[in-house]
C-alpha cells in the first residue's frame, strides 16, 4: 500500500509553494501512486503550476505569517492583534485540528510551515517534518517580542516547531537557533529552460535587446511601469492583472511559457527578497536587481547569500518608483558573470521524507 503524503502550506506570498513543490515532485517519481494531500489557502491554478503529481486539495489556510501592508512593509498592530485571538484558545485548536488531521490519516506530514499543523500532528502521534527557510516563530519575535502576551505566544510556536522529526533549513536560511531539530540543507529552485530566441522571434526584438522579468512574489505589489521613462533597447514582462500601458511591456502570460523558462530566458529579474525569487534566480544563473526590505529578518540572509553565489544590485524604492534605474541595470550586466547554483536541497529534503516513509 502506497503512503498518504499529507502537505501543509503557508500562503503568504509563493516562496513556500516554490520550497515544497520540487520536494514532493521528486519523492512522487520516487514513489510512484504515492497519494498527496494539500491543505493550502492558495488557489488550485497556483498549486497546479508547481505541483506536477497528482494531489486533492483542501483549501484551507492554516496560518497568516503576517499582515501585510504591501509586498515589502509589515503591518506590526494588525499582526499582534492577529497572533493574540489565534492563540487565545491554543490547547483546544490543536485538539481540533489533531481531528481532523487524524481523520485524514497520513503517514506523513509536511509543513511548510505552519506550526498548528506540527502542533496538531504531535498530538495525533502522526510523524512529522517542517521545511522552510524561515519559521514564524522567528518572525513572530522580531516584530511582537515587546508585547506582554509575546512570551507565551512565542513558546507556543517553538514547541510545535521542535515537535517535528526535523525542521529541514533549504539555504539561503534564518540561523533559527532555537530549533533543535533544524538541519541544513542546499538551495531548493527548479530549472528552467532557456527559451530566448522563440521570446525573441515572438515579439521580434533583436539579440541585443535586453528582457527584464518583473515579479515582486505573490504579495500584491504593483509599481508605476506606465509613467517610467523608455530605455532604450529594454523590455519589460510584467504580470497581465497590472494592466501596464507601456510601450515596452511584455504581458508575462502572452508569452504562453512556464514560469521558470521566462526567468530563465531573461536577462535580468526585478524583485524583493524573497527565496523562490532568489533561489530560482541563483540557479538559473539571472541577475537579480531588488527592493530591499530592511525589517524583514530573513531578507539580510538572503541578500548575503544572493551576493556570494549570484549577481546583484539593491534599487532604492524612489529610484524604483520614478523607473530611473538604467544605470543600475548596466552596472548588474557589467558585473562578472558566476556559475549557476545547483539546488541540491531537492535531493536532500526527499532523502529525509522517503526514510520516514520507509
Amino acid at each position: 500500500m502506497m503512503p498518504h503524503l499529507l502537505v501543509d502550506l503557508s500562503y503568504h506570498g509563493f516562496g513556500h509553494i516554490a520550497q515544497t513543490a520540487p520536494v514532493v515532485n521528486a519523492l512522487a517519481e520516487r514513489l510512484p501512486g504515492m497519494r498527496v494531500t494539500l491543505r493550502s489557502g492558495a488557489p488550485h491554478e497556483v498549486l497546479a503550476r508547481r505541483f506536477h503529481c497528482d494531489f486533492t486539495l483542501i483549501s484551507k489556510a492554516l496560518d497568516f505569517g503576517m499582515e501585510m501592508v504591501d509586498a515589502v512593509a509589515v503591518n506590526v498592530e494588525e499582526s499582534a492583534e492577529a497572533y493574540r485571538n489565534f492563540h487565545r484558545d491554543w490547547k483546544g485548536m490543536v485538539a481540533r485540528e489533531a481531528e481532523t488531521m487524524a481523520a485524514l490519516a497520513p503517514d506523513l506530514l509536511f509543513a511548510n510551515v505552519p506550526y498548528l499543523s506540527l502542533a496538531a500532528a504531535a498530538s495525533a502521534g502522526i510523524p512529522s517534518v517542517g521545511m522552510c527557510s524561515l519559521n514564524w516563530a522567528d518572525i513572530y519575535g522580531h516584530y511582537c517580542h515587546d508585547r506582554p502576551e509575546a512570551p507565551e505566544i512565542h513558546s507556543q510556536m517553538l514547541d510545535a516547531y521542535n515537535s517535528a522529526a526535523y525542521f529541514l533549513r533549504p539555504l539561503p536560511a534564518m540561523p533559527m537557533e532555537n530549533l533543535a531539530n533544524s538541519r541544513t540543507i542546499g538551495p531548493i529552485a527548479r530549472l528552467g529552460r532557456s527559451r530566448r530566441a522563440e521570446m525573441a522571434a515572438r515579439l521580434g526584438i533583436s539579440n541585443d535587446d535586453r528582457l527584464v522579468l518583473i515579479a515582486m512574489g505573490g504579495i500584491a505589489f504593483r509599481l508605476a511601469l506606465d509613467s517610467w521613462p523608455r530605455i532604450p533597447g529594454v523590455r519589460w514582462v510584467v504580470q497581465s492583472s497590472w494592466q501596464v500601458r507601456h510601450p515596452d511591456a511584455v504581458e508575462l502570460e502572452s508569452l504562453g511559457m512556464d514560469f521558470t523558462d521566462v526567468l530563465a530566458s531573461c536577462d535580468a529579474l526585478l524583485t524583493k527578497p524573497g527565496y523562490g525569487s532568489f533561489a530560482e534566480a541563483a540557479c538559473n544563473g539571472v541577475p537579480v536587481l531588488y527592493l530591499d526590505r530592511k525589517d524583514w529578518p530573513e531578507a539580510q540572509y538572503l541578500v548575503e547569500w544572493l551576493k556570494r553565489q549570484g549577481r546583484c544590485m539593491e534599487v532604492e524604492r524612489a529610484a524604483l518608483e520614478q523607473g530611473a534605474i538604467a544605470a543600475q541595470l548596466e552596472a548588474l550586466w557589467a558585473l562578472p558573470p558566476t556559475t549557476p547554483v545547483q539546488p541540491e536541497g531537492i535531493a536532500q529534503a526527499a532523502d529525509f521524507l522517503q526514510n520516514l516513509l520507509d
